[in-house]
């Protein structure tokens, strides 16, 4: 179904009965509302909703299990739907020229995505684990003036990070940020603290995750026996989706991390980008063991 440039306004509730429908183009339109009945097309496979004049997309967008490519680029987005990474067939996400200012840790988990394309945001931060996959292999980010880190994960991976890393500070959230010489660096707001070389001790809060998260999650494969109840609803939404994995050693992370910066300009990348940028790439490690013996250039 092709209705793109036709200055619709609204797409009808009906919608949510065409279940074999598999391509729907409604890019270059009117829209600032997508009803939620759009989750019952179980079939779809290439969303494109393009230039239009969306502040958000409904949640029911994480129904769509047969998605392949979501275009939302050009529009009012701040957020992406949380269960967007339910999606589990997305292969390319393109989200350009909106106003997002962060990119959900969630949509790590993607196991299919292969382009993930935000340029033109307001992106601070991305994930710790952003690239981890082995299916993710070009993200472009290009200006977002924000946003001076990429995740060590992404070294060697197709990146567009073009106009990134200017000096203008964030002033819609306060983050965590860390400082290395001249290179400052935000760092996602779910980051409680910062480690460094002379910590001797992890957090005992640290310290219980990753034992929870061992004990359970790695063997048993099921947390739902946790409740609320039992632990903080925020710490347990961690410990189903860690804050990362340490990039020295895998082992998950969920209050706190240790960063190590590696300016771009020093990597053979360099050459690729020609001082269009000034990002550095940063290892988010578990210890300060995994701290001094990862080097991104080995």
């Amino acid at each position: 179904m092709y209705l793109h440039s036709n200055n619709i306004v609204v797409v009808p509730e009906a919608i949510g009965s065409l279940v074999k429908l598999q391509f729907l183009d409604l890019s270059d339109n009117a829209l600032e509302i997508v009803c939620p009945e759009i989750g019952r097309l179980r079939s779809l496979r290439h969303l494109r909703l393009a230039n239009n004049q969306l502040k958000y997309l409904p949640a029911e967008v994480g129904d769509l299990r047969e998605l392949q490519t979501l275009d939302i680029s050009t529009n009012r987005l701040m957020t992406l739907p949380e269960r967007l990474h339910m999606c589990l067939s997305l292969q390319y996400l393109t989200a350009d020229r909106n106003h997002l200012w962060y990119v959900p840790r969630h949509l790590c988990q993607l196991p299919s995505l292969n382009e993930l394309s935000m340029a033109g945001n307001r992106l601070a931060f991305l994930p710790l684990d952003l690239g981890r996959s082995r299916e993710l292999q070009y993200v472009y980010v290009d200006n977002n003036i924000h946003l001076k880190g990429l995740p060590s994960y992404l070294y060697n991976k197709v990146i567009g990070c073009s106009g990134c890393g200017s000096p203008i500070q964030v002033s819609e959230v306060k983050l965590l940020s860390f400082s290395s010489g001249q290179l400052t660096v935000f760092l996602p707001a779910e980051v409680k603290s910062i480690g460094t070389e002379t910590d001797h001790v992890l957090p005992l809060q640290e310290l219980a995750m990753r034992t929870l998260y061992n004990t359970y999650y790695r063997f048993l494969k099921d947390l739902n026996f946790l409740t609320p109840i039992s632990l903080p609803k925020s710490l347990l939404e961690l410990l189903h989706c860690p804050l990362g994995h340490c990039h020295r050693c895998s082992q998950p992370m969920f209050t706190i991390v240790y960063p190590k910066l590696f300016p771009l300009r020093e990597t053979p990348m360099a050459g690729l980008h020609q001082g269009r940028t000034t990002v550095s790439f940063v290892a988010y490690c578990c210890s300060t063991q995994c701290l001094q013996t990862f080097d991104l250039l080995s």
